[in-house]
C-alpha cells in the first residue's frame, strides 16, 4: 500500500496550507478543501502555495491540483484524506463526507484530541456511510507552522516522531504503510485511547488560559503565556489536572505519559516540578498569550479534550474534580454548555461499555464486542 499518490487536505488554515504545500513539493497529487472559498481563492488562482521553512526543510511552490469549497470534489479521487481542522469541526466534516466516501479510503485526523476518531467513525455510520473506510488520528500535529499570507505557508519544525492510531488498532499498520513514503515520522500509537489520553493540550491550554483570564483581557495577551502565566500556584493546578488525566488512563489499563515526562521527552528539559520544567523550556520564552478568551484553547480544548477525559473518569470511577472545575469555569466565561457540546461517552454511544469492551472496540472493532458479549 506504499504506492499512495493522491491526498486530499481538508482545511486551509495554518496547518492545512503547510501540509498541502509540503505534500505537493514531495510530488504527490493534492487537492485542498476549505468551506469558505474566499479563503482559498488566491491559492486557486495561483495554482498552489509558496512554502518556506527552516534551514534544510521543504521550500518552494507546491502545485495544488484541485482547490475547492466542494468537499465531494476534493475527496473524489483521494486515497488518503488529511483532516487538518480544529477538532470542534470534526463532526461537521464527518457528516459532510459520509455520502462521498469510497471503499478503502483512509481519513486521518490531525490531531484527534480525545476520542476524535471514535466521534468521526460514529458520525460516519449515523450519517449513512455504508462503505468500509479507515479512520485514524494523530496524537499531535506534525508541524509547527503558520500562514504567511493567503497563498503562503511557513514550517518552523517537523516533529521527528508522532504517534498515530487507527480505529480499530488492527488497521494501524495499514495506515502507517499508506503514508510511510510521505511521512515516515508517524509511528504506532497503540490505539486511539492512548493517543487521546496523551493529549497534553488538554492540560496546558484551557486551565492556563482561564487562570490568566484577567490578565488576558487587561493586556490583550501582551505577556509570555507559559513563563509569566505559569506561576507556582498555576503550575500546581496543572499538576492536579495532569494527575487526574493519568489516573483516568490508568483506569483503562493505559500508562499515559505525565506532563513532566512529556516535557523531558519533547524538549529535553529537567526540573523537580512542573513549574521548574516549564520555566526551563527555552522554547516557551517569547510565546505570547492569546489576545482574547474567545480562543480555541477554550472553545476547542474544553469540549473536545477535557469533556471526554472527564466523561471517561466519571464512567470508570475516577475523581476528576479539578477537570470538572475548569470545564465549569469555561461554561461560565463563554456562557456555553460545553458538556452538551462536548464528546461525552453517551453522545458517542459507548457509555455502557466495560473497560474490557471499550478496549476490544478500539483494538479490533465492534464485531469483536458482539462476539465478546456472546
Amino acid at each position: 500500500m506504499s504506492d499512495i499518490s493522491r491526498f486530499a487536505v481538508i482545511g486551509a488554515g495554518n496547518g492545512g496550507k503547510a501540509m498541502a504545500a509540503h505534500l505537493a513539493l514531495m510530488g504527490f497529487d493534492v487537492s485542498l478543501y476549505n468551506r469558505t472559498y474566499a479563503h482559498i481563492e488566491i491559492i486557486a488562482k495561483r495554482g498552489g502555495i509558496d512554502l518556506e521553512s527552516y534551514e534544510g526543510g521543504p521550500k518552494g511552490f507546491g502545485k495544488i491540483r484541485i482547490v475547492t469549497d466542494d468537499i465531494g470534489t476534493a475527496i473524489k479521487d483521494a486515497q488518503v484524506i488529511m483532516v487538518v481542522l480544529p477538532s470542534s469541526a470534526h463532526a461537521e466534516i464527518a457528516h459532510k463526507i459520509a455520502c462521498h466516501l469510497k471503499e478503502g479510503q483512509t481519513i486521518i485526523l490531525h490531531p484527534g484530541r480525545t476520542l476524535g476518531a471514535i466521534e468521526f467513525d460514529v458520525i460516519l455510520r449515523r450519517s449513512g456511510c455504508n462503505v468500509e473506510v479507515n479512520v485514524a488520528e494523530a496524537e499531535t500535529f506534525i508541524y509547527a507552522s503558520r500562514a504567511d499570507g493567503p497563498a503562503q505557508a511557513r514550517i518552523f519544525r517537523i516533529k521527528e516522531a508522532v504517534p498515530l492510531a487507527a480505529l480499530p488498532a488492527v488497521k494501524t499498520p495499514l495506515v502507517l504503510e499508506q503514508i510511510r513514503v510521505a511521512f515516515p515520522q508517524y509511528i504506532d500509537g497503540v490505539n486511539v485511547l492512548h493517543t487521546g489520553l496523551n493529549n497534553m493540550g488538554a492540560i496546558f491550554h484551557p486551565a492556563l488560559t482561564i487562570l490568566n483570564a484577567g490578565w488576558i483581557e487587561a493586556t490583550h495577551g501582551d505577556f509570555q503565556f507559559y513563563i509569566d502565566g505559569v506561576t507556582p500556584s498555576v503550575a500546581r493546578v496543572l499538576e492536579i489536572l495532569d494527575r487526574e488525566r493519568v489516573t483516568v488512563a490508568s483506569a483503562l489499563g493505559i500508562r499515559a505519559r505525565t506532563a513532566l515526562e512529556w516535557l523531558e521527552l519533547a524538549y529535553n528539559v529537567t526540573g523537580e516540578t512542573l513549574y521548574d520544567r516549564i520555566h526551563n523550556q527555552t522554547g516557551y520564552y517569547g510565546i505570547k498569550a492569546p489576545a482574547t478568551l474567545n480562543h480555541r484553547y477554550i472553545f476547542e480544548d474544553v469540549p473536545m479534550s477535557l469533556v471526554p477525559i472527564a466523561s471517561l473518569g466519571e464512567r470508570y470511577g475516577v475523581s476528576v474534580n479539578g477537570i470538572n472545575s475548569v470545564i465549569r469555569l469555561a461554561c461560565i466565561i463563554h456562557r456555553t454548555d460545553y458538556w452538551r457540546r462536548g464528546r461525552t461517552l453517551e453522545k458517542l454511544g459507548i457509555k455502557d461499555l466495560s473497560v474490557s469492551e471499550l478496549t476490544t472496540y478500539v483494538t479490533t472493532g465492534w464485531k469483536d464486542i458482539e462476539s465478546f458479549n456472546g
